[in-house]
């Protein structure tokens, strides 16, 4: 008889929170399926198990009512449906993430805000970037293509970071779900007040497109699927360009041949593949099935861990190391299948297009001074929470 996965009662949610990539690195090699009772999942850490897991959403779902996402977003969102219900409310945001309208419309304001708010830096000071430019930057950015522009930068990185907390609340602690729930009854008091301006003046913004909708979706998942887009896109772009940059930094050699070559596109798909911003991902299962010769049970839930995936040594040569010119990069950090990460381009864009050349033309001799003041936190999101970086 198959046998289900071993059951590991050792690892503690604080372990992968501070650095799970030497946990992840002896699971790939001694138990790439375990059952993780801190996390209550099954962890799979190769790449080609989360892969198939993402390619087969009939057997895994991502309707896993087991995530604290839904209380702390007070909704059922996009990110836990599947099908023809996904689709249709992936969909109703799709016309703000179209090519041209990134080009158009987002990338010229993404632009203003990264040489307005790079302007403001101190040369010749130590700035920690996490707190002063890059959260700010995705903050920005992304109030505008959603259409909320009256949110500020502090309203935005609060509401993100409660949501995300609250989302990865696998503890069910009473205080993060506090904290989330004081940010949806905020964003839900900005959304009422602004939606007179959007049905006045239609726009390519995320709130206005689907507003103005010949069929739209009902209000309460265009609220939903704001707050997925505020908990998403500003913590991704923000930590895939900290990691970018202490990459880039601690590799001097590597930072000059980029931008002797102006790759700052490759610069970018190898930071979120060295440390993925979105790390893991929870998949219920439908139907008894197997892993690896693993039984698992119909109603289990498996956490695929890309951030592990984009380290298989089967894939990548080194992987634990940070390098830019790799003969190939199949990182996963994005996801695959149907819910493929929609603001990639627009992260790709503002990141790998605009920021990092922004930010290495004004200040071309930054360095980092101490590697040990940069702290790196997250097992589900994550990057570095503090990065001290000298401007010059």
């Amino acid at each position: 008889m198959t046998k289900q996965a071993p059951l590991d009662d050792q690892i503690t949610l604080d372990q992968l929170d501070r650095d799970p990539f030497p946990i992840y690195r002896r699971l790939r090699a001694e138990a790439p399926v375990l059952r993780v009772k801190a996390a209550g999942r099954t962890l799979l850490t190769k790449a080609v198990d989360t892969k198939y897991v993402k390619d087969n959403p009939g057997i895994f779902s991502s309707d896993d009512p087991n995530t604290p996402m839904k209380r702390a977003f007070r909704a059922h969102t996009l990110m836990r449906k599947d099908g023809e219900e996904h689709r249709r409310e992936r969909m109703a945001m799709a016309p703000a993430f179209a090519a041209k309208v990134i080009q158009n419309d987002w990338m010229p304001r993404y632009e203003e805000i990264a040489r307005d708010y790079v302007g403001r830096l101190p040369r010749g000071e130590v700035v920690d970037l996490f707190s002063i430019l890059s959260g700010a930057y995705a903050a920005r950015g992304l109030a505008i293509l959603l259409g909320m522009e009256e949110a500020s930068d502090e309203d935005m990185l609060e509401w993100s970071q409660a949501l995300i907390e609250g989302a990865g609340n696998f503890g069910w602690r009473d205080a993060p779900f506090a904290r989330s729930d004081r940010a949806n009854d905020a964003i839900d008091a900005l959304l009422d007040s602004i939606q007179d301006r959007h049905r006045a003046a239609p726009n390519n913004s995320a709130f206005s497109v689907m507003l103005n909708a010949d069929d739209p979706i009902a209000m309460s998942q265009i609220y939903a699927n704001i707050k997925i887009a505020i908990g998403g896109g500003i913590n991704e772009p923000r930590d895939a360009l900290n990691t970018i940059l202490y990459g880039l930094l601690t590799n001097p050699d590597q930072l000059e041949e980029v931008k002797r070559n102006d790759d700052w596109d490759k610069a970018f798909e190898e930071g979120v593949r060295w440390v993925a911003p979105i790390s893991a991902s929870s998949r219920l299962v439908t139907e008894d099935t197997e892993i690896r010769g693993y039984l698992i049970p119909k109603g289990d839930t498996v956490m695929t861990i890309q951030a592990s995936a984009n380290r298989d040594e089967e894939l990548f040569d080194n992987g634990e190391v940070f390098q830019v010119y790799r003969d190939k990069n199949p990182h996963q950090s994005f996801g695959n299948g149907p819910h493929f990460c929609q603001g990639t381009h627009v992260a790709r864009r503002a990141v790998g297009k605009v920021m990092l050349p922004i930010l290495f033309d004004r200040f071309p001799d930054m360095e980092i001074p101490d590697t040990d003041a940069v702290i790196w936190r997250g097992f589900g999101f994550r990057g570095p929470v503090q990065i001290p970086v000298l401007l010059k």
